[in-house]
């Protein structure tokens, strides 16, 4: 048997199907009704270059979540690493960090001079955040001092604190740096909001495979694919694309 007809056969007999739930930029539907993104492009080239083959299931997380666990799903692409979650799932090699940046309006000089947050709230800039988000420690800490507690505004999605950034409601607002550039360019707001410059990483992103559908082995082969993507400038220029 060639080379060729082993990869096809390989294919053949990984089928995967992934889930996922729209979240410009990292993973949606586009107007031609293509899967795509971010998470999509980089994660579908690895799974590819293993031989295997996707099919793709759209839905909310938490019930996308429940599907990997029965194995109705095999991978599921963005997740946080956690003991429960490894009970049943796999974890991949980190495969980018998640990162949120302070946005400010783009003619506010004397915010954009601050270098950290917690200059931003001592000199009384209020900061939009989304409910139930986790932004790291420095945030946590300062959310969780009566002194500084009362700056920070909820909000149930960041396209609110947009709104109220530019109504002068608060003066800055954290988002995912790439679903932040994402909204800016879709709303054709960068003449009004910019990146203060300000960056808080909270984590390694991580992709999730069902223990029902996935094994070690693949895993391992999963690993050293993305390893060597993420070595390749075609990854660097993967998340500078989507950075602007």
């Amino acid at each position: 048997m060639s080379s060729a007809d082993t990869k096809t056969s390989a294919a053949q007999q990984c089928n995967l199907v992934l889930g996922f739930d729209a979240w410009e930029p990292y993973q949606y539907v586009d107007v031609g009704g293509r899967v795509a993104g971010l998470d999509i492009e980089l994660i579908s080239g690895v799974v590819k270059n293993i031989g295997c083959e996707l099919r793709y299931k759209q839905g909310a997380w938490v019930d996308l979540l429940a599907d990997l666990e029965k194995g109705d799903v095999d991978i599921l692409l963005g997740a946080s690493k956690t003991e429960a979650r490894q009970q049943f799932a796999f974890f991949s090699d980190p495969y980018r960090v998640e990162e949120f940046s302070l946005y400010i309006r783009k003619n506010d000089k004397a915010q954009a001079e601050h270098e950290s947050l917690g200059e931003f709230v001592a000199n009384g800039g209020t900061i939009g955040i989304v409910a139930d988000y986790l932004y790291g420690a420095e945030v946590s800490n300062l959310l969780d001092d009566p002194d500084t507690s009362g700056l920070f505004e909820n909000a149930i999605m960041g396209e609110i604190n947009v709104a109220r950034l530019l109504d002068e409601d608060i003066a800055g607002f954290l988002e995912d740096s790439f679903v932040g550039a994402s909204l800016l360019r879709r709303k054709a707001l960068s003449e009004l909001i910019v990146a203060q410059g300000i960056i808080i990483q909270t984590g390694n992103v991580y992709v999730m495979f069902s223990r029902e559908g996935f094994s070690q082995q693949q895993l391992e082969s999963f690993n050293e694919e993305l390893q060597s993507t993420k070595e390749s400038s075609g990854y660097q220029d993967l998340l500078t694309e989507y950075a602007y």
